[in-house]
């Protein structure tokens, strides 16, 4: 995390949002927070067409995130993988209103109804960290060096719920009780953490203010496989304790499987494919979701791992047709011509490929337990001008 961020700032007009390098539907003009759509009682999350652009310093654009969907429920688990740079982290950034003045960004963020990101940083900073908290990548890089344990995981407590120094000091112990940490440890600084230790601080203090989606960016990044492990574990019994929403970003398919009930998988700045866990893993749909099953070794099976031919594309120019038509071995030539579209194949998953008969329009997996959830149609993911 940049030290340039201060997410518990106080807000002024520069906060805003960064105005487009290039014409397009500005967040200002979008309709008014104060709007609000009617949810199944179900749905905490719906992300439409959310897309994210860098400008870039040599002049142009980089178009990260295109048109991203996603939905969520109450208290579920999802994961997004997919190869490093294909949008995750910076598709969960957005959604915090944390991304560098060099981006902008369009779509909708409907947050129990509500578009939190009608108005930008004015309509996005009245629900960070009190209602969507984030767990960043590196905790040592997301914790200020100079500050104990326990005066950060206060702060939000101070800034957002506006406790006493004594009440807030007292809710520190209790989150890291929680968490698995000794409340001795509040006076410690981030250095005499061991890195484990240091995860289990920065998930307290996201959950500091009862957050009811927590976004977590690769947390068990640079750890070794045994705190790695008791990271996710934590992550998942928190999550049933507290009945919160979770949003796992990773490139470590063994470890998404752990944790989430769902999976979204991304590739150059889109999802191409979103199941049910263990469908996801057993039968891909996708040729991507498929390569990268094949290339995650696995200790129960005595096969061959395989490689995906090839690179990602260059997202600083608009693409032609499927993106990973050039490295797919089912390509076909409209393929190369047209984008697929995320849609519905006669089974009801989700996935965007040719090979998909599906109709255009995203009809979500029955949520567990029989419950039904459907979206509101397909969404126009055409760059708005």
């Amino acid at each position: 995390m940049s030290g340039s961020i201060d997410p518990h700032a106080a807000a002024s007009p520069a906060d805003s949002l960064p105005a487009p390098a290039t014409p397009r539907a500005s967040l200002a003009d979008q309709p008014p927070p104060t709007e609000y759509r009617a949810a199944p009682s179900h749905q905490l999350l719906e992300v439409r067409g959310l897309h994210v652009w860098f400008e870039l310093r040599g002049g142009g654009e980089l178009h990260a995130v295109r048109g991203v969907d996603l939905d969520l429920r109450r208290g579920e688990r999802l994961g997004l993988v997919g190869e490093s740079g294909c949008g995750k982290s910076t598709a969960l950034l957005a959604l915090m209103g944390l991304l560098p003045a060099s981006a902008s960004v369009a779509g909708e963020v409907i947050l129990d109804g509500r578009d939190i990101m009608a108005q930008g940083e004015r309509s996005i900073r009245p629900h960070r960290w009190r209602e969507v908290a984030m767990v960043f990548q590196g905790a040592m890089n997301a914790f200020n060096p100079v500050r104990t344990i326990g005066w950060q995981i206060a702060e939000p407590l101070r800034r957002h719920r506006s406790l006493s120094r004594a009440a807030a000091r007292a809710r520190v112990l209790e989150l890291l009780e929680l968490v698995g940490i000794p409340a001795g440890r509040a006076e410690r600084y981030p250095h005499e953490l061991s890195g484990g230790m240091r995860q289990r601080a920065a998930i307290a203090m996201a959950l500091a203010c009862d957050p009811k989606l927590l976004l977590a960016d690769e947390p068990t990044t640079a750890l070794d496989v045994m705190v790695q492990a008791q990271v996710l574990e934590l992550l998942v019994s928190l999550s049933e304790e507290l009945g919160l929403a979770l949003v796992l970003v990773s490139h470590d398919l063994p470890a998404v499987t752990q944790v989430a009930e769902r999976v979204a998988v991304m590739y150059a700045g889109e999802v191409v494919e979103c199941a049910f866990t263990g469908e996801l893993f057993d039968t891909p749909r996708h040729p991507y979701t498929a390569a990268l099953v094949a290339a995650t070794p696995d200790l129960l099976q005595a096969t061959p791992l395989s490689s995906i031919p090839g690179a990602p594309p260059s997202l600083r120019s608009q693409l032609q047709g499927c993106a990973f038509a050039p490295r797919c071995g089912q390509r076909m030539q409209i393929c190369e011509r047209h984008p697929p579209t995320l849609a519905a194949d006669a089974d009801g998953r989700l996935f965007a490929c040719h090979l998909n008969g599906g109709s255009p329009h995203h009809t979500l997996p029955p949520a567990p337990g029989g419950q039904a959830a459907v979206d509101s149609g397909t969404q126009d993911t055409e760059r708005r001008s």
